[in-house]
């Protein structure tokens, strides 16, 4: 046997490449499912054939064929005796309310987060989140174009307030709110979190701190919830005034993604500054694992760190928190790993009594 023959019987494996070079199309699957409402149809009629499929959702049967072959394929759907039904974990979605979020989601990821993703690369070059340069408007972070786009702020907030509905229950339920009465939420955007707490423990008033277009909207949500007597907001700049005083917990959801280090530590100083001896500070969002290999949700994401928000947005791991917090004067440090599919949980510290 020659060793070109021995090499074309033993070639090397490189099938746990696949779902990473057609990561794009495993992407734009889901999407078409989404967009062509699959999931409901399913969902609303049982299994079904790709011919029924094609008839209820008005597509060509090749059509059909193709977006079924891709959906089953990739643990989405389930095909016996010729019919297609919705897999365990879409039916799961379903029936407890996730898929409508995940709909948001992957709305987000489509719109927003898709295109500027090809800037990674140069992004990781240059240290600049170029992923900006298509979107509409001007200024060098996210949140500046968005104000400029009313449509595209909208989405961001739908998406973040989806993000936040299947994230927060490690806040909501793991972290130990039984002596608190008062929360400041600082850059609480649309008081989703605000709103979750006050539903979860009936004791909690909350305030929402944040730049003015943002509470505006918190304004809308709170009333909405009928929560106007124990939810209010207060229009600021978490890096330019002093936060309001008179709280237990300072509570920072979804912001030490955003920010660099220097300002992260800036803000727990802050934090520390306005709450009494005794009160808590309590940080809420994914992070990376301190031995540097995961977990992979956060390694994906930091693709939209890196390209979008700002220059310095990342998910920084559990320990620089925890660096951030005794260096702002913090003591009883925390953590709080969720118990959800996602990698968010809570790391939080408190303020020494005098």
């Amino acid at each position: 046997m020659t060793e070109l023959e021995t090499e074309t019987q033993n070639p090397v494996d490189l099938s746990s490449l696949v779902p990473v070079l057609f990561g794009f199309a495993a992407f734009q699957q889901l999407r078409a499912a989404s967009e062509l409402q699959l999931f409901e149809y399913l969902d609303l009629n049982g299994p079904s054939t790709a011919e029924q499929a094609a008839a209820g959702l008005g597509l060509p049967a090749k059509s059909a064929r193709k977006l079924l072959l891709g959906t089953t394929a990739l643990g989405l759907t389930e095909r016996a005796e010729g019919r297609y039904a919705l897999s365990a974990t879409v039916r799961a979605a379903m029936d407890d309310g996730t898929w409508p979020l995940i709909r948001n989601i992957i709305d987000f990821q489509h719109r927003l987060s898709y295109l500027p993703a090809k800037e990674y690369a140069e992004s990781l070059r240059t240290g600049k989140n170029l992923g900006l340069r298509h979107l509409p408007g001007t200024g060098d972070d996210l949140y500046t174009r968005l104000e400029q786009t009313p449509e595209l702020e909208n989405l961001f907030f739908r998406g973040m307030h989806s993000w936040s509905e299947l994230s927060n229950p490690v806040l909501l339920h793991q972290v130990d709110f039984s002596g608190v009465r008062r929360i400041l939420d600082v850059g609480g955007g649309d008081a989703v979190n605000a709103i979750a707490l006050a539903r979860a423990h009936p004791q909690i008033t909350a305030t929402v701190f944040d730049l003015e277009g943002a509470v505006e909207t918190a304004r809308d949500n709170i009333a909405g919830a009928g929560l106007g007597d124990r939810l209010d907001v207060v229009a600021g700049d978490m890096f330019g005034d002093a936060l309001p005083t008179g709280y237990d917990v300072v509570l920072f959801a979804h912001q030490f993604v955003i920010w660099s280090p220097e300002q992260n530590l800036a803000l727990l100083k802050r934090a520390h500054d306005a709450l009494p001896p005794g009160g808590r500070v309590v940080v809420f969002n994914a992070f990376a694992d301190d031995d540097g290999c995961g977990p992979l949700y956060t390694a994906l994401d930091n693709v939209y760190f890196a390209t979008l928000p700002s220059e310095e947005s990342t998910i920084y791991p559990w320990r620089e928190h925890e660096q951030w917090l005794a260096a702002a004067g913090f003591v009883d440090i925390t953590r709080i790993r969720g118990a959800g599919w996602t990698p968010h949980g809570v790391i939080e510290g408190r303020k020494p009594d005098a």
